[in-house]
């Protein structure tokens, strides 16, 4: 496969182009500023310019080893590797159920699986309901069902997050966290490659300046985040509420 063959991006019109800069410039804010969730803060609106998942995903997915590389670099030692060596048990058999999935299942059922589920993650966050584990095997089927949604559309880190936070110091959480979506991320697009699936390489190559201007600013807006963590995600959790019920209602209504 010829990573660099893809000139689908170049094909959309000027809005289309200008929304997608804006929601990459936005996933990476997010995913800078909480340590988790562009995928599943951005994918529900990319999926109103294409509707393929498997267009976004390998650009979400390049952005995410580059962003987390960089971040990784000088706090690799400042990482849990005792706790994110017992988790991947469990996370990571589950993810590559979920990448089988992605890539088999009709376009629609993905479709529906991914606004489903950032349905339920909307509504948690606008009626500030938290995802607590307490117990192990509440932390086991969280992170199993965590792997599967993050193996099939990278949507999973809210219920990993939970867990994780439970058990890896607030110092280290950050830092552990990117590792993880490092190591997923690695597994699914090399399971593209492996499959022939379009990496979208050069779009991702055009959209990073953006994706950058977002991740610093997610970077400098990071403490001012964790402190108004609850009102951000009830803003947000009304805007996917209404983002997915239109989506849902654009596509099947």
């Amino acid at each position: 496969m010829n990573l660099f063959d893809d000139i689908a991006l170049l094909n959309f019109n000027a809005l289309e182009l200008i929304l997608s800069a804006a929601l990459f410039m936005w996933a990476g804010f997010v995913r800078s500023g909480l340590g988790f969730g562009g995928a599943a803060l951005g994918l529900p609106l990319m999926l109103f310019i294409n509707d393929q998942p498997l267009f976004w995903l390998p650009i979400i997915g390049a952005h995410l080893l580059f962003f987390s590389g960089i971040t990784l670099r000088k706090r690799i030692n400042n990482v849990d590797w005792s706790y994110l060596k017992h988790s991947n048990k469990f996370i990571i058999p589950a993810a590559l159920a979920g990448v089988a999935g992605l890539v088999t299942l009709p376009n629609d059922w993905l479709v529906i699986f991914i606004y489903s589920i950032t349905l339920f993650y909307a509504v948690l966050w606008l009626l500030n309901i938290q995802v607590q584990s307490s117990k192990s095997w509440t932390d086991k089927l969280l992170l199993t069902f965590g792997g599967y949604v993050a193996g099939t559309s990278l949507t999973g880190a809210p219920l990993m997050v939970a867990v994780f936070m439970r058990n890896v110091s607030k110092e280290q959480l950050r830092n552990t966290l990117f590792v993880l979506w490092f190591a997923l991320v690695t597994i699914k697009m090399s399971a593209f490659y492996m499959l022939d699936v379009p990496l979208n390489i050069s779009s991702a190559l055009l959209l990073l300046p953006v994706a950058a201007i977002g991740h610093v600013a997610g970077l400098k807006a990071h403490e001012t985040l964790l402190q108004n963590d609850a009102l951000f995600k009830r803003v947000i959790g009304a805007f996917l509420l209404l983002v997915c019920l239109a989506g849902l209602a654009a596509r099947y209504g």
